[in-house]
């Protein structure tokens, strides 16, 4: 069985819209896995579905089945929660960018919501230094994106496919894992543990608010 990422919703905690930019396909022609999170685009009288590639507080960026313009109000409905309100600020072939109304609290989102089901294991983007132990060897890498069962990371090491390894997060105990895929100058890590959606919500706040004082 082939070894590589699986591509799913990235829910980032800028506070800016996603831009054209990260529009562009990067899967250099390799069979590629896709779990996005499923949504729904209201404008007009038409409902459709959508696929959301990447969620943050400003906006987002979805994949539609259908002819939508820059410009256009639209809402989003999520499987649970109110509908977040925002306009289309920009279109590339079938991916497009929204720009919310007012911004959303995306660990909100990401927490339990007791009324409807929440996505499985979202991946939340993230940037911090993190230290690997791979046999008594210390690797410092940094973390790209991370949910609770693994973590991506970028690293100039070589990584060796199912080799046995600790991860440290600055402020979290270390978390045994093993290395599923390595590509270039990333790998992914899955945690030997799911780690509890509260505890990595927990964490993701203590980050975000100690980068909004320190800015």
């Amino acid at each position: 069985m082939d070894k590589g990422p699986v591509e799913t919703t990235l829910y980032s905690l800028r506070d800016d819209a996603p831009d054209v930019s990260q529009s562009e396909d990067r899967r250099d022609g390799k069979r590629h896995m896709t779990l996005f999170r499923v949504g729904a685009i209201v404008f007009g009288d038409r409902r459709e579905l959508c696929l959301i590639k990447n969620i943050s507080a400003g906006g987002m960026m979805v994949r539609v089945y259908c002819d939508v313009a820059p410009e256009t109000p639209i809402r989003i409905e999520l499987k649970c929660g109110e509908p977040i309100s925002g306009s289309v600020t920009w279109v590339n072939g079938n991916n497009c960018g929204i720009t919310f109304d007012t911004p959303i609290d995306v660990l909100d989102i990401l927490a339990t919501n007791e009324h409807g089901p929440r996505p499985r294991m979202p991946r939340i983007e993230i940037s911090c230094p993190v230290t690997l132990y791979d046999e008594g060897q210390r690797i410092e890498v940094r973390a790209i994106d991370i949910s609770q069962g693994g973590i991506k990371v970028e690293c100039e090491a070589s990584l060796q496919c199912d080799a046995d390894i600790a991860v440290a997060l600055p402020g979290m105990a270390p978390l045994a894992g093993v290395v599923k895929w390595v590509a270039d100058d990333s790998a992914g890590i899955t945690f030997n543990r799911l780690v509890p959606l509260a505890t990595l919500i927990g964490w993701l706040q203590e980050r975000r608010d100690g980068l909004r004082k320190a800015s």
